[in-house]
């Protein structure tokens, strides 16, 4: 178990995979470059997970703060409370999504949970890599639209921070207890509310 599953192992009713139970979303980073060939095996990770008649909606758009300019015109997508701390990160992606099918032209409603699955894909891939990944709601899709061009069909959804937990990091929200609803709370069976017997 690598140092930031140890300092961040959700306490879960239950056994899961350590992938699952160590993973968490960190504000504090390694000033470490992720290798050519673990990018390119998270995103790899991500082309294979499941999606709607394999619409295979989700797209990504990255930079790697060694990329100077480029890093700073992603970040200038993401909102100004996450510019502050990922800035430090050494890759920083778009998550965007297909809202219309390929096939036909129509709606594609379920186009951002298919993006959300590719996503997790890439983040259990990662870390098996010992990298981290911090997924981002706070970004601005009128101004991801603009600087990169994405078309009519598709909408930036996301932003992931990918990179090196910093295992020594003093930020409160790395050391904070994970925390989650009880299952009885979100499993149900026979009507709404009512816990899945097998809880």
């Amino acid at each position: 178990m690598n140092d930031v599953i140890a300092l961040n192992r959700a306490a879960t009713g239950r056994p899961i995979n350590e992938l699952i139970a160590g993973r968490f979303s960190p504000y504090g980073w390694l000033d470490r470059e992720v290798r050519d060939e673990d990018l390119a095996a998270v995103f790899e990770a991500a082309r294979w997970a499941p999606s709607t008649y394999n619409e295979q909606p989700a797209r990504y758009v990255v930079a790697r703060k060694r990329d100077g300019a480029e890093f700073d015109r992603l970040l200038g997508c993401l909102v100004e409370g996450n510019q502050a701390w990922a800035r430090h990160v050494p890759v920083l992606a778009l998550g965007v999504a297909a809202t219309t099918f390929s096939r036909n032209g129509k709606p594609y409603p379920h186009g951002r949970h298919d993006l959300g699955l590719a996503s997790a894909n890439l983040t259990l891939e990662a870390g098996t890599r010992g990298l981290s990944v911090h997924q981002m709601a706070g970004i601005v899709p009128d101004l991801a639209r603009e600087t990169y061009g994405i078309p009519e069909g598709f909408e930036a959804v996301t932003a992931l921070a990918i990179g090196y937990a910093d295992p020594a990091s003093d930020n409160e929200r790395d050391r904070a207890p994970r925390e989650r609803r009880p299952l009885a709370e979100s499993v149900f069976t026979g009507a709404w509310s009512k816990p899945a017997p097998f809880l």
